[in-house]
């Protein structure tokens, strides 16, 4: 089976054409199973540290029934209040408050030292805080995530009349021995972010004993691609299209974590000094 893609840039966002073109022998012989996302990335004002609540831009959203829309962590701290002027404390410090787990070190090879730590449930350095379009503050990671996504949910299903939305909060991430820099969902509403299929058997008949697929980062990870690094201004966009997700009313992150005494890579992670308070 060998899939084909399709990417267009048009004037509202990005479409991608999902499809796939069945083989034998290296000759097409059907064509079938298409979806069509579009990525809408919305061009916004300024959002300004140390405060600054951005239901007027919730609020102008044009979005459909059965849309997801993206909205980055900095816009939502920044929303909360959630920051922390940089004359009032030390980097470090600030992040060992934060951090579950963290260790400080210096890379010799690469000459730069950096905080690794595990917070908010997950592996990420310096405990999430941020510097970036930040006007001289630290812009923390947002609190009451899925709280904040399902009011935003509420608030516009209840304006739009839909009886389908998810709303998700994302954060760029990196990934051990990968250059560069990725999406990963650290808060929703809406959309279950896994689908199991345990119990389900492979293509050789082997049943599936451990494996639940990630529905909701490859997603995220689209998103934030689409709103940039940068000075692009774009903190949220709206995914819309043919979903395999599932919608509802009870998703939640809480669903998505998994407790570190049951995790694949426990070793790595208690190698990490737990914190003292």
């Amino acid at each position: 089976m060998l899939p084909h893609i399709a990417v267009a840039y048009t004037v509202e966002g990005i479409t991608l054409n999902y499809g796939y073109n069945f083989m034998n022998s290296g000759v097409p012989i059907f064509y079938g199973i298409f979806m069509k996302i579009e990525l809408l990335p919305i061009k916004t004002r300024i959002v300004h540290p140390p405060k600054d609540e951005i239901w007027d831009i919730i609020d102008n959203l044009e979005v459909k029934d059965g849309d997801i829309i993206f909205i980055t962590s900095k816009i939502v701290a920044i929303h909360q209040g959630h920051t922390v002027s940089k004359d009032k404390i030390a980097k470090e410090d600030l992040i060992r408050q934060e951090a579950e787990r963290m260790i400080t070190y210096r890379n010799p090879t690469g000459n730069y030292s950096v905080n690794l730590t595990v917070a908010h449930g997950v592996l990420i350095p310096a405990a999430g805080i941020d510097e970036s379009n930040a006007d001289n503050h630290y812009i923390l990671w947002p609190r009451n995530i899925d709280e904040f996504c399902r009011e935003v949910r509420t608030r516009l299903m209840k304006k739009h009349g839909l009886k389908k939305l998810g709303v998700v909060v994302t954060d760029s991430h990196t990934t051990p021995l990968r250059w560069g820099v990725t999406g990963l969902a650290i808060g929703l509403a809406g959309v279950e972010p896994l689908e199991d299929i345990r119990g389900k058997k492979d293509l050789f008949g082997r049943e599936m004993h451990l494996t639940q697929v990630d529905m909701i980062d490859p997603l995220a990870a689209m998103a934030v691609n689409t709103m940039g690094e940068n000075n692009e201004c774009m903190p949220i966009v709206i995914m819309r299209g043919d979903f395999k997700i599932k919608y509802s009313d009870k998703a939640s992150m809480d669903n998505f974590k998994i407790e570190p005494d049951y995790d694949l890579y426990r070793p790595l992670l208690e190698a990490l000094p737990k914190v003292e308070e």
